[in-house]
């Protein structure tokens, strides 16, 4: 059976504050969503993924999509993204790089690594939120994973 549209939830990784926001709000202004949880740095992001007491209210199923940023602290977005695609439990969870680094290299090593989309964040507000949206809907309403 479908999981509900209401109960998608999105794992959103990124260090910087006004990018977040910006994210968040692009996502909830169309309304297909009604969590976005916002983790700061790659060690956050494990946590979170892997149930640690740090996250009580984390539901017990994994998020339908990861933003990933790709140069976070504490672990970067290459590590977070390798540790996911190796774990049986999460390599289903589709991953978008949605980062300000438009280097060849770390494009081709995000793919290397299994990412399932690799985007880089426009800098106008308006094709930012039409970005987002689109990632929005492709990724949570349109492509089908697995059940888990």
């Amino acid at each position: 059976m479908d999981e509900p549209v209401e109960s998608v939830e999105i794992l959103l990784v990124e260090d910087n504050p006004d990018d977040a926001e910006l994210t968040r709000r692009a996502l909830e202004k169309h309304h297909f969503i009604n969590r976005v949880t916002w983790v700061k740095d790659g060690a956050e992001a494990l946590s979170y993924l892997y149930g640690s007491d740090t996250f009580p209210d984390r539901p017990d199923r994994p998020p339908r999509l990861i933003l990933l940023d790709f140069k976070l602290p504490k672990l970067d977005g290459i590590e977070v993204l390798r540790r996911i695609k190796a774990d049986e439990s999460l390599k289903h969870i589709p991953v978008v790089m949605l980062t300000s680094s438009s280097e060849e290299k770390d494009l081709v090593e995000a793919y290397r690594l299994g990412v399932n989309s690799y985007i880089v964040k426009p800098v106008e507000f308006e094709e930012f939120v039409k970005t987002v949206s689109g990632i929005g809907f492709y990724w949570v309403l349109t492509n089908r994973v697995p059940e888990c």
